[in-house]
């Protein structure tokens, strides 16, 4: 399977690379993982980051870089993930403390999600979002999720949004 750039008006979501794993693992160690089953084990980061490259080949979808179209410089990621971590498929984002609050997740998202209705022609998705972090829990609404209290969740006390094709 092609991984796909997807273009937003400021950013490139592309391709994963090695070079992106230092902030990667910085993050994935950091206390700002702590929504995403971390501070993490460099080891448990590794696993996370070959995950989100592998489902491109074994699931035709999987996370992107989001990468300034004028800088170049890597600001974080968004994917749309699935397997045995996550009960069905999911968007996800993070973004890197240098990049917080400029609406770096919330393009980046909107984009991977109308990817995910065109591409992969998914009827519906969610997110899954632990209830304390409130950033994540409105940025999902303001992407159009709706809480989906009865869904399959990773995490007993994750939030679940719901997408649909509206």
């Amino acid at each position: 399977m092609h991984t796909p750039t997807l273009l937003t008006e400021r950013f490139a979501l592309r391709p994963m690379t090695l070079a992106d794993w230092p902030d990667y693992v910085s993050l994935m160690q950091s206390e700002r993982a702590k929504f995403m089953g971390g501070p993490m084990s460099v080891e448990k980061a590794w696993g996370m980051f070959c995950h989100d490259v592998g489902q491109w080949a074994l699931m035709g979808h999987g996370a992107l870089m989001i990468e300034d179209r004028v800088t170049a410089e890597c600001l974080g990621q968004v994917g749309l993930n699935h397997g045995p971590l996550f009960p069905e498929h999911e968007l996800g984002w993070l973004v890197y403390a240098h990049a917080e609050g400029k609406g770096v997740a919330y393009e980046a998202a909107a984009v991977l999600r109308d990817w995910a209705f065109d591409h992969v022609r998914l009827a519906t998705f969610v997110s899954y979002t632990d209830a304390d972090n409130i950033r994540s829990c409105r940025l999902a609404e303001r992407l159009g999720g709706v809480l989906d209290p009865d869904a399959a969740r990773p995490d007993p006390g994750d939030l679940v949004y719901r997408y649909a094709r509206t």
